[in-house]
């Protein structure tokens, strides 16, 4: 059975050096990097509310967090020599700590795209609620967080 985020596709944030996007547990961070990058050539930093992100010794994202990670359980992998991709736990895995910026005061998400995240967010959160029930392709509308939403069929 495929995982929730494989059927319901991510919600992501365009920057100007890739993307970003958000589970319930996760944030994830796409990177793109001069092609022919090696994984000596980056230098990532994880605390539990900071990130420092270098690669061949320019800074690409630095900053405070909106919300706590589990630092120690970071992670950041280097694919095909010109995607640098990175891993995120967050400290408080629930619905309601959706980030609307990658850092804050940066990186910082649209109306419209935020509202996917929490439509999103609250799918999977139905979804971990009852496991033998798909909601993946299902639609959401109304108050996410306060007031419960209404669940329609595409």
């Amino acid at each position: 059975m495929a995982h929730f985020d494989e059927k319901s596709g991510y919600i992501p944030c365009k920057t100007e050096w890739g993307q970003w996007w958000q589970t319930n547990e996760e944030v994830f961070i796409e990177i793109n990097v001069p092609q022919g990058t090696l994984a000596k050539d980056i230098k990532c930093a994880f605390a539990p509310k900071h990130i420092k992100i270098a690669v061949k010794g320019e800074t690409v994202i630095e900053g405070d967090l909106p919300s706590t990670i589990h630092s120690d359980e970071a992670l950041w992998t280097l694919e095909d020599k010109k995607f640098l991709r990175v891993f995120l736990p967050k400290g408080l895995a629930v619905a309601e700590n959706l980030w609307n910026s990658l850092l804050v005061g940066q990186y910082e998400t649209d109306a419209w795209t935020f509202d996917q995240m929490e439509k999103k967010a609250t799918l999977q959160k139905y979804q971990e609620e009852n496991p033998g029930f798909d909601f993946s392709g299902a639609d959401i509308s109304g108050n996410y967080h306060k007031g419960g939403p209404k669940l329609s069929d595409k």
